[in-house]
């Protein structure tokens, strides 16, 4: 994904300069037209312009005379992603972002992206890395590599396949390599803070020290694990639910080659021969509603498996969100190796 502003023209560009920017954009040409805030007011395709020039307005002329006004757009941070999908199932292709004063903040391609989910990303990386020394020596386990890209990379392309473009990376050990590897993040259209640990605080809790989220619900994740978990339909789960909190859990199927009796006081009640039982491990996935944060200690080590206890103690709905897909914990070198085969076949 490239700058987005490559898609905005100010109101007061002649035809001639409107002309000249869809040219640059080819196959993505379209325009949205902005003031000197850049605050949206409308949008201009090479049809716009074709009509403008039937009807004799010159090249010349300020672009504002042959706009359409009421362009269609997303406002950023709206919860109900359902005028989202039924854009990209209208064929509306590439909408603009505008925040809460109207300017607009992004551009979105569904060439490019799949949805535009209104969710802040909280990327866990401040990890040692233990179990995969010697790699990790030198390199944060965050950004050694599968298939030649890093880790976590995997990870951050996929969130923004999704549209998320608020990332947040909790950084430790080895975390300079990690900042100088991301930037700020501008350059694929999406924005990165770091959040540094003094001491490690467990698998959540530096999310307490973010007080500035942009969105109402927040995806909290590890980051060594691969997957190719759809986070739209995640999500949409999540809504339908009206969760507090949703983990990705894994299925875990167990064959017992023998009968099972069930017993009460040495006496057999009933037997179950050769049962399956499936179990859920969880995932290091995790998708809340930001007021739940408010159960975090600020700056203590905490985790995840804390904050999901203390929610059910506090009767909020805790649930889980099985995944069908593929995930892969990159803990050990076995995993590590592993992944380099999966990558190959794995469909993103």
């Amino acid at each position: 994904m490239g700058n987005y502003k490559i898609h905005l023209l100010s109101s007061q560009s002649t035809i001639k300069q409107a002309l000249i920017q869809l040219n640059i954009l080819a196959k993505d040409a379209i325009l949205f037209i902005v003031d000197q805030e850049e605050k949206l007011i409308g949008a201009l395709t090479d049809g716009d312009v074709r009509r403008g020039l039937i009807k004799g307005i010159g090249i010349d002329d300020k672009v504002d005379s042959i706009i359409q006004g009421n362009p269609k757009y997303i406002r950023k941070g709206e919860r109900d992603i359902n005028k989202v999908i039924e854009y990209r199932e209208g064929h509306f292709r590439i909408l603009p972002v505008i925040d809460k004063h109207d300017i607009v903040v992004n551009v979105i391609n569904f060439s490019e992206i799949r949805s535009y989910l209104p969710v802040d990303a909280v990327i866990m990386a401040g990890g040692r890395g233990q179990r995969l020394q010697p790699l990790t020596d030198t390199t944060p386990k965050p950004l050694l590599k599968v298939g030649g890209k890093a880790i976590m990379e995997h990870n951050v392309d996929r969130l923004a396949l999704y549209g998320i473009d608020d990332f947040w990376f909790s950084v430790n050990y080895l975390g300079e390599q990690i900042e100088s590897h991301f930037g700020n993040g501008n350059h694929n259209n999406i924005h990165i803070d770091y959040v540094w640990e003094d001491e490690p605080l467990g698998t959540i809790g530096a999310v307490s020290k973010i007080t500035n989220f942009s969105h109402d619900y927040v995806l909290v994740m590890n980051s060594d694990l691969l997957t190719n978990l759809d986070y739209e339909h995640f999500y949409l789960d999540f809504i339908h639910q009206d969760a507090d909190f949703s983990v990705v859990t894994i299925p875990y199927t167990i064959s017992v080659p023998y009968a099972v009796l069930e017993t009460e006081n040495d006496q057999i009640k009933s037997f179950k021969e050769k049962p399956t039982y499936t179990y859920y491990s969880n995932g290091g996935i995790y998708l809340m509603k930001k007021s739940v944060l408010d159960f975090l200690p600020k700056e203590a080590h905490f985790n995840a498996t804390d904050l999901m206890e203390k929610l059910i103690k506090e009767n909020k709905k805790v649930v889980s969100y099985p995944l069908l897909g593929y995930w892969l914990d990159i803990g050990k070198h076995e995993d590590f190796e592993k992944a380099q085969i999966d990558i190959k076949h794995i469909k993103f």
